[in-house]
C-alpha cells in the first residue's frame, strides 16, 4: 500500500474529521445524522493517519503522496 495523500489533503481530512466527532460528542448534531457523521469524521481521520484513501486508490487519483 503506498501513500496517495498529500500533507494538505491529511491536515483537512483530519481537521474535519475531528470536527464532525466533536459535533457529535457536543451534540450540536443530534440523532442519526449526528452519528453517520461521527463515523465518517472517524474514517477521515483514520484515512489522514495512514496516508492512504481506498477510495482514491480505486479511482487511481493521488494528491501528492509517494507512489
Amino acid at each position: 500500500m503506498s501513500l496517495n495523500m498529500g500533507t494538505v489533503d491529511r491536515v483537512l481530512r483530519l481537521v474535519i474529521g475531528v470536527l464532525l466527532v466533536v459535533a457529535k460528542i457536543a451534540n450540536w448534531i443530534p440523532g442519526t445524522l449526528g452519528w453517520v457523521l461521527a463515523v465518517v469524521g472517524v474514517v477521515f481521520a483514520l484515512t489522514a493517519a495512514i496516508g492512504y484513501c481506498p477510495l482514491y486508490g480505486v479511482c487511481g487519483i493521488s494528491t501528492g503522496g509517494r507512489k
